[in-house]
């Protein structure tokens, strides 16, 4: 299991009980899909969502490490599982951290984390067509080599455009983050090289809008929806109200795309539903924050910053607690496997 990151742990410990509770659900309430609590007890920690276009109101998740090639299904109705894909053909997973969609119905999962920077010279995406029917089940997934052109990374999130098809990944890291491209078409018989299209800040996990128009990313302390054209993310983003969570771990847009949830890790997580904001003079992403407005107690601020609550009072702890991260987090990564 991953250690929750020592700024996480700073902030909730500067939060109140009180306030750390309703930080967590204060963003906008959707008017669309709702939030749900997971309540299969197999899965703690979930690293990922999708939301499923064939079956209403489900989305797909899965556990981050030591847990098996499975992949879940859960229907916000509920929060229980309705179905576990167990997928073959594929080694042993090593640290899944997300996944995505494409638009020819097949879900893609990103074997993609790497905890220490560069052990891993390669990393892997499986792929498998979106079950039809709801029920456990086995199936048979491609396996895709992956390596950076630049050197090996950590990374979480895994976005595969919802037009186009071609696979993204955000790279996670403090200082030289970035969003790499896959090929037009992967291979499962060569190594697919990503290339670095963009730079990034420290990202978690992020998806398109289902129309491709807007990409959202996601982080610990931050959460932003940018305007996608040519290939890439345009502009400095616009700020999305996402909830305060101590491990924040996912994020997927609704199927109708007029809603964002956001996850965490942990039993009995919580899905977080925030209404998506048309911008002004367009679609597809949130709308700027008005000159003066205050974000809700535990939502993301501007540039990224933390607002509201009793986040704002633990600021000045945390600006000494980052400086701690960086100079310890080796100590805190989990060893790799094999």
């Amino acid at each position: 299991m991953r250690l929750l990151p020592l700024t996480a742990v700073i902030a909730l410990a500067v939060l109140p009980g009180s306030a750390a509770a309703a930080a967590e659900g204060s963003a906008s309430a959707a008017p669309g899909a709702s939030g749900f609590t997971i309540t299969d007890p197999r899965i703690k920690e979930s690293s990922g969502l999708a939301a499923s276009r064939i079956h209403p109101g489900v989305y797909w998740t899965h556990n981050d490490s030591d847990d098996g090639p499975y992949v879940y299904a859960v229907d916000s109705a509920t929060g229980k599982t309705v179905a576990r894909v167990t997928l073959t053909g594929i080694g042993t997973p090593r640290d899944v951290e997300a996944i995505s969609l494409g638009p020819d119905g097949q879900l893609y999962v990103g074997d993609i984390g790497d905890n220490l920077n560069g052990t891993w010279d390669h990393v892997w995406i499986y792929r498998f067509p979106e079950p039809k029917q709801l029920a456990d089940v086995t199936v048979k997934a491609e396996q895709f080599t992956v390596k950076y052109a630049d050197g090996a990374r950590n990374a979480e999130a895994l976005m595969v455009h919802p037009v186009t098809g071609r696979v993204y990944i955000a790279s996670k890291s403090e200082d030289k983050g970035a969003l790499y491209e896959g090929p037009q078409q992967l291979s499962a018989s060569g190594t697919n090289v990503f290339r670095r299209v963009a730079d990034l800040p420290w990202v978690t996990d992020g998806a398109f809008s289902p129309d491709g128009g807007s990409l959202t990313l996601r982080g610990y302390f931050f959460a932003k929806t940018y305007p996608w054209k040519d290939g890439k993310p345009q502009g400095e983003g616009e700020r999305v109200d996402a909830p305060w969570q101590g491990q924040a771990e996912s994020v997927t847009y609704s199927a109708d795309g007029s809603t964002l949830l956001f996850g965490s890790e942990g039993e009995s997580s919580r899905v977080v539903a925030v209404a998506v904001k048309p911008a002004a003079g367009g679609s597809g992403g949130p709308a700027p924050a008005k000159p003066g407005s205050t974000p809700a107690a535990g939502a993301p601020g501007p540039a990224g910053e933390q607002g509201g609550g009793g986040f704002t009072k633990g600021a000045a702890v945390l600006a000494v607690g980052t400086a701690l991260v960086f100079g310890a987090k080796r100590l805190f990564r989990r060893r790799p496997r094999d």
